[in-house]
């Protein structure tokens, strides 16, 4: 096996055409110090795609009474916003392998100068609402960078170095919402509420840089590519629309939530806007940061296990929130709805190493051992992924949505919670009854040559 030869004839942009990070004499040599460069710069161009994405969380505090819209209109702007990034993040998965990891990271960070000039040039008093929906709906081009940078990090590092590698890639992206609205809360405490351009302004020489960083410093990988059979297989797959569900729970509250937050603060609570920003970015701070603990848990623990007492804790979260709601206290409000954060976050991370998890059981199965086995989960797994990570974001719409009509309906959020605690017990009987009611079946045969390997129960995933 040979170095990675970078080319710069192939495609207009550097490829690497030879990278078997599963070789260890390779990896030590120099695809270890290649992975790292390319995944430091995936990081920072998610974390800004992160920020966009959720730009309108921050934006709603600053549309005060002159901008005429109601905090329905509003939980629909958020939700629009949603919406578009969980749908694009299917096409930014196949992305990567059609065009290049670099190619398309400084493409996808290029691409978030249109929703945040165009937020520069309308963010005022008089603009219609139509323009803002359609404003906000740009910024869904954020949402689909999750997509396209994991999958591409995932090309990158051998099979043992991949849960921190996702990890440390996802986190660093998620981040990117509580820097914004600490960003926020930086422009409304110093500037005020009525200078919403300050901020956009601050984010356009950090997508310039993204882009530059990833043209400079990142690579593109040759041996990806699409494998359009093993997509077919995995939507065929019922465990890839299981976890969608269970991700909805996870990370569409989290997303969910990171858009709502603030607006409820200053809707349910009276909060002004520079008080809601205070306290927004502590949740998705903390939830962003506790992602690998569930991931390490999930190792340690069993992800099933983990998940099942995560959406257990949410649901108790989830009711410390509906008696605050209705006694109208902010300290109890504020304690549980930052411990729904923290759950979600850790939910996030033991529902995502679930699924490797799984296909591998599936795999010893099906009758395949060794290497066969492996394989055949890793494509399977990885072919799931961006579809998971798609519906999952969807339940961040559903969230916003939920919040538009109970404030629209009845004032507070107290019914919108109702219905998530509904969603939460669900998602706990459907984690126990798939994945832990059932004992492990018989041990699938070795090789003679090996130990008896048994199959993986699915209370080990």
């Amino acid at each position: 096996m040979t170095a990675p030869a970078a080319t710069s004839g192939r495609k207009g942009g550097r490829w690497i055409e030879q990278w078997d990070p599963e070789d260890e004499e390779f990896w030590a040599r120099t695809g270890e110090k290649v992975a790292r460069r390319n995944l430091l710069y995936s990081v920072f161009s998610e974390h800004i795609g992160f920020s966009i994405w959720t730009l309108w969380s921050v934006m709603v505090l600053f549309m005060g009474p002159e901008y005429g819209i109601d905090p329905a209109g509003k939980f629909f702007l958020i939700g629009t916003a949603t919406l578009v990034g969980a749908m694009i993040r299917v096409p930014y998965t196949f992305a990567v392998a059609r065009f290049g990891g670099r190619n398309w990271t400084i493409v996808s960070a290029c691409l978030l100068l249109i929703p945040t000039i165009a937020a520069f040039a309308v963010m005022e008093p008089g603009t219609s609402y139509t323009t803002f929906v359609l404003v906000a709906a740009l910024t869904g081009v954020g949402g689909g960078n999750f997509a396209s940078s994991m999958t591409n990090i995932n090309s990158f590092f051998p099979l043992r170095k991949k849960g921190w590698a996702l990890g440390l890639n996802a986190g660093g992206g998620n981040i990117g919402v509580p820097v914004v609205q600490l960003v926020g809360l930086l422009v409304i405490g110093t500037a005020g509420a009525g200078h919403p351009r300050i901020l956009l302004g601050a984010y356009i020489p950090l997508i310039v840089l993204a882009a530059v960083l990833a043209a400079l410093r990142m690579d593109n990988l040759a041996p990806v590519r699409n494998d359009t059979g093993a997509a077919k297989e995995a939507v065929r797959d019922p465990h890839t629309w299981i976890m969608s569900f269970l991700y909805i729970g996870t990370f569409g509250s989290f997303i969910g939530y990171s858009f709502a937050f603030g607006l409820v603060l200053q809707t349910q609570f009276g909060r002004t806007p520079l008080q809601a920003a205070s306290l927004t970015f502590i949740g998705p701070l903390l939830g962003s940061l506790i992602r690998p603990v569930g991931g390490r848990l999930a190792d340690r623990h069993g992800g099933a296990r983990i998940t099942l007492w995560n959406f257990a804790a949410m649901g108790t979260a989830t009711v410390v929130v509906i008696f605050a709601s209705v006694r109208e206290s902010l300290p109890v409000f504020l304690v549980g709805f930052i411990a729904l954060f923290v759950l979600s976050g850790l939910g996030n991370g033991s529902t995502y190493k679930m699924i490797p998890g799984i296909f591998t059981a599936k795999a010893y199965a099906k009758g395949l051992a060794g290497e066969a086995a492996d394989a055949w989960a890793r494509r399977l797994s990885g072919a799931s992924m961006g579809l998971i990570g798609a519906v999952g974001a969807v339940g961040g719409l559903g969230i916003n949505l939920a919040f538009r009509q109970s404030f629209q309906s009845a004032g507070t959020g107290t019914a919108a919670f109702v219905v998530f605690l509904g969603v939460y017990v669900v998602c706990c009987v459907v984690t126990w009854a798939v994945y832990l009611r059932r004992t492990a079946p018989p041990a699938v045969a070795a090789q003679p040559t090996a130990e008896p390997k048994p199959q993986l129960s699915y209370a080990e995933v």
